[in-house]
């Protein structure tokens, strides 16, 4: 693997191991090498994805992992239950296997394990090699940072920085600045829009980039208090040996 952005996952994929691999801001689940599905706190899952496109409703995504979770085919079963079709839950769950993964797969200073073993419950829908997951997650990176080099924007609540009246926007980021109200992240503005994490961090990035959104302003520190005033009487005691070098200074000048 050319990018190696976790060294574990290419010793995995090498192994053609079967598990889960977890760090510090998501999951990648692993069957013989290849990722088969990935999770992060930071990215909407496909359910969420599949819900918000008015592709499936809450209650019946809730019945296929009631129906089949136990049995790990929750994909096969929203296929052939007729829910969705085959080609668009695969595409669905590459997209959110990639969201998560680019999260998952971000550098951090956190621990990474492998429990070998453990399967999803989604059950096999399209597997990835681990090299495409890990070249794609550092392409993303690399965007991210061609559009805007100031990563602290990705976690932080944004707000509009100027007035929009005269502004052509596209639509994307039409919706994107709408709901940037000093409160919510990139993040919870991804799960408010049901749009992947990625893909509203380069809208997010773009808007800062042409001047639209900023993050909050650090609160002003209060001014330090003034210096106490000595009170009459609570003088230091002059230095007596400078007042003599001074006065014989002056004394030899006159």
């Amino acid at each position: 693997m050319r990018t190696a952005i976790s060294p574990m996952l290419v010793r995995l994929a090498e192994e053609r191991a079967t598990g889960v691999l977890i760090r510090e801001r998501g999951t990648l689940y692993l069957a013989d090498g290849q990722v088969v599905h990935a999770e992060s706190p930071a990215a909407p899952g496909i359910d969420d994805l599949l819900v918000a496109a008015g592709r499936l409703p809450r209650a019946g995504w809730e019945e296929a992992v009631a129906r089949a979770g136990a049995r790990r085919t929750v994909g096969r079963f929203l296929v052939d239950s007729g829910r969705l079709a085959d080609g668009e839950l695969e595409i669905c769950h590459l997209g959110a296997l990639f969201d998560a993964a680019f999260f998952a797969l971000s550098p951090s200073s956190g621990p990474t394990r492998f429990r070998y073993g453990v399967s999803h419950w989604i059950g096999p829908v399209r597997p990835v090699p681990a090299a495409v997951v890990a070249r794609e997650s550092s392409r993303r990176r690399a965007l991210l940072a061609a559009i805007w080099p100031y990563p602290d924007i990705d976690s932080a609540p944004v707000v509009p920085r100027a007035p929009t009246a005269d502004r052509r926007i596209p639509d994307r980021q039409r919706g994107v600045l709408s709901l940037a109200d000093g409160v919510r992240t990139p993040e919870a503005i991804a799960r408010a829009l049901g749009r992947p994490a990625f893909h509203t961090l380069i809208e997010v990035r773009r808007l800062a980039a042409s001047g639209l959104v900023e993050t909050p302003a650090a609160p002003t520190p209060p001014p330090a208090p003034p210096s106490p005033v000595p009170l009459a009487g609570h003088y230091a005691d002059p230095d007596t040996a400078l007042l003599r070098r001074l006065r014989d200074a002056l004394e030899e000048s006159l």
